[in-house]
């Protein structure tokens, strides 16, 4: 154990789930037929809810595109390439029933994102590249970066989606055999006093799993396979000592999984999808909706800002908030938050000024430099929208490094 493991005190908990995992389902549906659709015409206006119970999948929503997509043999794909192929293992996208409901954008919604309130007013300074486009919606969003790891994410959400992933992993290719799609992950850290992470204090792995093994049987590999193979491959040895505590399926047998097991509904693991709990969250979830809702592009954006403030050195952790007007280009509110981790010499006002001179947030301009009319979203459907190593996501991109670092006067 660490000398800090000693004084350190305070717990701090971050979750992740798997693929097979009953919400994560329907984002993986949600986002499948958003990527369709943008793949054929990228000017789709797409917000598609998915809902999975036992034996059916409902698709609702609304969309506005020049495009046709088979939804129901996408959404069998679907199931099938997370691992649902019998009712044995709680789903069989061969069989289960598919309901499609969607209806058309509403057009005063798709007035106002067309043609905004910049451009009806066509003020003096009316900006047709930037102004054209209105917010999809009102809403405020947070973005975070912290420089605690790598990725410049929180340590126990990191290592919480390293952990879902292999565990993924370790079932589709029979690393660790009897395992079944549904599944999640919860990493406690101790951090010091001064917010520092101190050593991994507790690691919960819960898994479905075949009738004919238990989770007795279970541990061993996991700890082996998944914990120690992740702690190794992550480089995260120091924080892995003999007092840190594995629990895999604490509450007995895992054996009824996925829809089987509980409903599920897009947009239900938005936490899981962000930081973790480790910073704040404006509410709007991200799958199965076109980058002209904020709710998913601003928070891209904002992750954007927060991690390029983290790696110039302005801040060693920065949480940004923007907020917007439906209908309306320009935000209607900006905030930034360094948590007294700014460097010497500035304030969050200066760098909340660096960021206006550096980035452009109204929607148009978002869309445009980060190219999201693109069908890039399946990929993020589950195991983290932000910090990944395993795909290359744009608002990760550190490009605005130096200019933020000179519009700070650095």
């Amino acid at each position: 154990m660490t000398d800090n493991a000693a004084v350190a005190t305070r717990l701090f908990t971050s979750e992740s789930v798997t693929e097979g995992h009953p919400d994560k389902i329907c984002d993986a549906i949600s986002d499948a037929i958003l990527d369709a659709l943008l793949e054929k015409d990228p000017a789709s206006r797409v917000a598609v809810e998915t809902l999975v119970t036992t034996g059916q999948v409902h698709v609702v929503g609304e969309v506005r595109t020049e495009a046709y997509v088979e939804i129901p043999a996408l959404v069998r794909d679907t199931l099938k390439s997370i691992g649902f192929t019998s009712s044995e293992v709680g789903f069989d996208g061969n069989t289960c029933g598919v309901n499609i409901a969607i209806g058309e954008q509403s057009q005063e919604i798709g007035a106002g994102v067309d043609n905004s309130t910049e451009a009806r007013a066509h003020d003096e300074d009316y900006d047709a590249e930037n102004d054209t486009a209105g917010a999809g919606d009102q809403g405020l969003m947070f973005g975070y970066a912290s420089n605690e790891t790598a990725e410049y994410m929180p340590l126990p959400i990191a290592l919480a989606h390293r952990l879902s992933r292999r565990l993924t992993q370790v079932r589709k290719e029979s690393i660790v055999d009897h395992l079944r799609p549904d599944g999640k992950t919860q990493v406690t850290f101790a951090y010091t006093d001064d917010n520092e992470p101190s050593h991994l204090d507790t690691v919960v792995i819960s898994t479905q799993h075949d009738a004919e093994v238990d989770s007795a049987w279970l541990e061993g590999p996991l700890r082996s396979e998944v914990l120690e193979w992740v702690i190794k491959d992550a480089g995260l040895e120091k924080y892995y000592t003999e007092d840190t505590t594995l629990l895999v399926n604490p509450s007995g047998s895992f054996i009824l999984g996925g829809p089987m097991g509980d409903a599920g509904l897009t947009g239900r693991k938005i936490i899981v999808d962000t930081y973790g709990g480790m910073a704040r969250h404006g509410g709007g979830a991200f799958s199965g909706k076109d980058p002209s809702k904020v709710d998913r592009s601003a928070a891209y954006a904002m992750r954007w800002v927060a991690k390029n403030i983290v790696a110039a050195g302005l801040a060693d952790r920065a949480e940004v908030q923007v907020a917007y007007a439906i209908g309306r280009a320009k935000p209607v509110g900006l905030y930034v938050e360094t948590f007294g981790t700014a460097k010497e010499g500035l304030s969050d006002a200066n760098i909340q000024a660096a960021v206006n001179q550096v980035f452009d947030l109204r929607p148009a301009a978002i869309i445009r430099e980060l190219d999201l009319l693109r069908p890039i979203y399946a990929q993020t459907a589950a195991y983290g929208h932000f910090g990944r190593t395993d795909v290359e996501l744009p608002w990760e991109q550190l490009n605005r490094v130096e200019a933020l670092r000179a519009a700070a006067g650095l």
